[in-house]
């Protein structure tokens, strides 16, 4: 069977700490925050109080670390349905997050969006979107209403590898490269689509190719170290905010679950999976801080049981929270007036 495309280079456990501190930190607990509220959703999904699909974020949680403190205030993010980790590293609490997975009117989206459709005006946030690659459009046009406006924000523009295939990236690339539109795309390549290997799709494994004949500059990124992908975003959102136009990154990435919560991902051999697992980014970034000496055991575990009180009154908070009033039913979806039928 295929593997995944491999990394390039090991994670920065040996790298001399460049950053301050207070970013170390932020970094390892939003990935902390992330890998226990993934797994704590996994949890409810088995107890029945998450329904319909379900993908989570773990193993990826280096790319949403290392984006968020690359960004500006008025950047905008839109990505695909694995996207828990991409909301709460945007601001969304856990509390809204777990909420919105449990149905509740007091989740990110009133309990309306579940799983795969978390939004938030607030903090630049457009989802969360279901149809595969269909986020890749929709995040050039958002980046275009900016140029249009006339800011110097841009909009992250995610998508996977399964997602690459679609034709809509193809449009959105050639638009955004002849218009000089802020996007900066990135690929968050895990190496499967569902359960389908990279090589299985396409000739070109090189993902990093894609841009080519559109002339667009482009990084391949080790997206298991959120160092790595700081400094990449950073790179790319510098040319953007130059007028230089769109910016495309490869990050390879690996997602340790299979690709919903329904599937054994038994199409990759043990070997591979540890391979991977023996590079964990959360584990890789504590030893960073550990033996750079950026922070104390003491410190980390402070952050650890934190991180913990917060997941759990969030699943808490969630399980008490009330279901939407049937009424909710016809609101943020049509106008009555409209459509008096409806009432």
């Amino acid at each position: 069977m295929a593997t995944a495309a491999p990394t390039k280079k090991r994670a920065t456990s040996k790298k001399k700490p460049t950053y301050s501190k207070e970013q170390y930190l932020e970094w390892y607990t939003l990935m902390l925050r992330i890998r226990k509220f993934e797994q704590k959703a996994l949890m409810a999904y088995g107890q029945q109080k998450v329904r319909g699909f379900c993908h989570v974020y773990i193993g990826q949680e280096a790319v949403a670390a290392g984006i968020e403190s690359a960004l500006i205030e008025g950047d905008a993010i839109v990505t695909a349905y694995r996207q828990h980790g991409i909301a709460l590293g945007r601001g969304i609490t856990s509390d809204a997050a777990m909420a919105e997975l449990f149905g509740k009117a007091t989740g990110a989206n009133k309990g309306k969006g579940g799983s795969m459709h978390f939004f938030s005006k607030e903090h630049h946030y457009f989802g969360g979107n279901g149809i595969v690659g269909a986020q890749i459009p929709i995040g050039t046009g958002i980046a275009f209403a900016e140029k249009y406006k006339g800011t110097e924000n841009l909009c992250v523009t995610m998508f996977g590898d399964g997602a690459a295939r679609q034709g809509a990236l193809h449009e959105a690339f050639n638009m955004a490269m002849t218009w000089k539109i802020p996007v900066l795309y990135i690929l968050e390549n895990n190496g499967y689509a569902m359960g389908t290997s990279i090589e299985r799709t396409s000739n070109v494994t090189d993902m990093s190719k894609l841009g080519l004949s559109y002339e667009m500059p482009t990084e391949s990124v080790d997206g298991m170290d959120p160092v790595a992908v700081h400094e990449a975003v950073g790179r790319a959102a510098a040319h953007i905010r130059s007028g230089k136009g769109p910016f495309y990154l490869e990050i390879r990435t690996y997602r340790y679950k299979g690709h919903s919560v329904s599937d054994p991902a038994k199409y990759r051999t043990k070997e591979e999976v540890k391979e991977y697992q023996d590079r964990d980014p959360i584990k890789m970034i504590e030893k960073t801080i550990l033996d750079g000496k950026i922070a104390t055991e003491k410190e980390i575990k402070t952050i650890q049981d934190a991180v913990k009180v917060e997941i759990d009154h969030a699943y808490k908070f969630a399980e008490e929270s009330p279901l939407p009033d049937a009424s909710e039913l016809y609101t943020d979806n049509y106008l009555q007036e409209d459509y008096p039928y409806l009432t």
